[in-house]
């Protein structure tokens, strides 16, 4: 077992810290990189919390769809090649429902606030 703080602790520290005590003594091209970093941390942050349990349920998807087994990343490769045969396309069971909760979901750890992301969640 590891010790505290979690990893998604420090991310969040170091991000806060960036924003609230970096940021504003910063000016100009330097304030726009710091402000890139702590954005970055954010993202990590979310990653961290969400992508593991995420990443299970698309594989879980992509099994029933493809109906074989295989890791995330192969079963990925085989979509696309099935998409690119013309096996599979958005008529196929399954397609169009993986391919939206794909996107909700990356939409979730990049860009939460996106307007498009939080209407299609019932935000606004």
């Amino acid at each position: 077992m590891q010790d505290m703080p979690k990893s998604s602790e420090i991310v969040e520290v170091v991000s806060e810290f960036m924003r609230q005590h970096v940021l504003p003594q910063l000016q100009g091209h330097t304030a726009f990189h710091a402000l890139v970093a702590a954005n970055a941390l954010d993202i990590v942050k979310r990653e961290l919390a969400i992508a593991p349990e995420a990443n299970e349920a698309e594989k879980a998807r992509l099994e029933k769809l493809l109906g074989r087994e295989g890791t995330l990343e192969e079963l990925n490769r085989l979509l696309c090649a099935r998409i690119e045969a013309g096996d599979v396309t958005v008529e196929t069971p399954g397609l169009a429902d993986h391919l939206w909760e794909t996107t909700l979901t990356k939409l979730a750890i990049d860009q939460p606030k996106y307007s498009g992301y939080r209407r299609a969640k019932g935000e606004i």
